[in-house]
């Protein structure tokens, strides 16, 4: 059983503060308007790769800051205090490496992640499919091998950077017969690839998420990723952590919303005192902030775990992501009550905190998944 004891130390906490610093200065203010065009805030990813954010996910010997799990989730909550759009840049930067840097021959390494350290280049994670969600064994992508290259064939569902990612990590079917899987590392301008339409969706507007498709595209051997017919070892060992992603997600939006309600709520009078006098309010209030604090303290114990390498890990990220994208979506809509009709509008950044909230219950594994998950470990 884990202790869940975790430290953050002081260079980290001031790696923090300048990020934090970032977020209010040039995040924040950009926030409704990324919302509102719906356009990729390429200024905002360009403001993360100088100040080294986008390298919170890799080793030193790839280019990275070489802080670990906590500190890059840790980084990702403090974005999506303001803006759940621009914290997906930096999540989506370790969804689409992680592969590599688990699975990863050493040539594959040293040939993507330092590109992506500096923030050169941007990933996808192209596992999802019309017919194939929750259900990655549904898959009907294919993946013929013919001499030294592979033919990959099929189409992606929700795919997140779909327009804007350098290269994609894409899982096919190799062995049908068995249903078996691999992966493969496919680039962006592979004759036959084509990025597809992209969704218009209720939250997350900023971030392109398509339907890529792949006919007849050739990659070389060398681009298979780990063991042939062994692709969903390398989906589960990828989500298991990267779900922690979405958990740090859920927190930040969860904390940026108590946090407005609660300023706001100082500010706002009626029948002559201050809302946050009225006991309706306080009790809402209160309920959000105790809730957060817990999906915060379960976050960083998973993430500490992950660091640490201790065993029962899927458990923990499972039950970090479960529970901290549900008090997201609980906070940010009694966030919206709180302010009453103007939580309503979008002069006020609440009801974008609310749709932005909602897609931390589904992607990363759906919160009806995560239960099953964690149910699988109880019962070992």
């Amino acid at each position: 059983m884990s202790t869940g004891v975790y430290e953050v130390p002081e260079e980290h906490r001031e790696f923090l503060a300048g990020i934090r610093e970032i977020v209010q200065g040039r995040v924040a203010p950009r926030a409704a308007d990324i919302d509102r065009t719906g356009d990729y805030p390429w200024d905002i990813r360009k403001l993360f790769a100088e100040h080294d954010i986008l390298a919170l996910p890799f080793a030193e010997e790839h280019g990275g800051t070489g802080t670990g799990t906590l500190m890059l989730q840790m980084a990702v909550e403090e974005i999506a205090r303001a803006s759940a759009t621009c914290a997906l840049i930096l999540m989506v930067q370790e969804l689409g490496t992680l592969p590599i840097q688990l699975f990863g021959t050493e040539e594959q390494k040293a040939r993507f992640l330092p590109r992506c350290a500096t923030g050169e280049w941007s990933p996808a994670f192209a596992l999802s499919e019309p017919e194939a969600g929750s259900d990655p064994a549904s898959m009907r992508t294919t993946a013929v091998r013919d001499g030294d290259e592979w033919v990959i064939n099929g189409q992606k569902n929700w795919i997140t950077n779909t327009t804007i990612a350098d290269f994609y990590v894409v899982f096919a079917k190799t062995d049908r017969e068995n249903g078996r899987t691999s992966a493969f590392i496919v680039e962006k301008d592979r004759e036959g690839f084509d990025p597809g339409q992209l969704e218009h969706k209720l939250g997350i507007k900023g971030s392109p998420t398509g339907n890529p498709s792949f006919t007849d595209v050739r990659v070389p051997a060398e681009n298979l990723l780990g063991e042939p017919d062994r692709g969903l070892s390398v989906a589960l060992g990828t989500l298991e952590r990267t779900r922690l992603g979405a958990a740090a997600q859920a927190v930040g939006l969860a904390q940026g919303a108590t946090d407005y309600a609660n300023a706001y709520a100082k500010e706002r009078v009626t029948f002559g005192v201050p809302i946050n006098r009225h006991q309706g309010i306080q009790f809402k209030l209160a309920d959000m902030e105790t809730k957060t604090a817990a999906a915060r303290e379960l976050l960083y114990k998973a993430c500490a775990m992950a660091d640490r390498g201790e065993p029962g890990l899927a458990k923990y990220t499972s039950m970090a992501k479960l529970f901290a994208s549900d008090v997201a979506m609980e906070v940010t809509v009694e966030a919206v009550q709180v302010l009453g009709g103007y939580g309503y509008v979008n002069d006020y950044p609440l009801e974008r905190m609310m749709r932005d909230a909602k897609i931390t219950q589904i992607y990363e594994g759906t919160n009806e998944i995560q239960r099953v998950v964690i149910a699988r470990a109880m019962a070992r």
